[in-house]
């Protein structure tokens, strides 16, 4: 996939390309959401990014900070659309905190206490335990 001389490309187009989203109508959606900001502030699907501007990507719980380096007519491998952006230092650092923070969490189904009735496999393993 070639990386053109292009100046700039819309905003949907470019979270496509560098595969943030994997449709451009989920990228145009996000960007119509408030889940994209350029530069600190919402924007529409058509605006306009250009080289070295700061997008701030909410997608799920993750949140990637990330300058625009490069653009491409065409979405390619995960290696080249790596190419179209760099993540900030923060950014990562950031990320890499949420993340440590979400492994921590206790899941609420995994929180199961002896609330109730117990499922079929905690009765099995009760039938194992008490030697039935």
């Amino acid at each position: 996939m070639d990386m053109t001389e292009l100046t700039s490309e819309r905003i949907d187009k470019w979270l496509w390309a560098a595969r943030f989203f994997k449709t451009r109508s989920l990228a145009q959606e996000a960007v119509e959401l408030g889940r994209v900001k350029l530069n600190g502030e919402r924007i529409k699907p058509a605006k306009e990014v250009k080289l070295s501007d700061k997008l701030e990507i909410h997608r799920g719980e993750d949140v990637f900070e990330v300058l625009v380096a490069g653009f491409s007519l065409q979405r390619g491998p995960a290696s080249v659309a790596r190419e179209l952006y760099m993540e900030t230092e923060e950014g990562q650092r950031r990320r890499k905190e949420r993340a440590a923070l979400r492994k921590l969490a206790v899941e609420p189904a995994l929180d199961r206490t002896s609330k109730g009735r117990p499922t079929k496999r905690e009765g099995r393993e009760l039938r194992r335990l008490r030697g039935y």
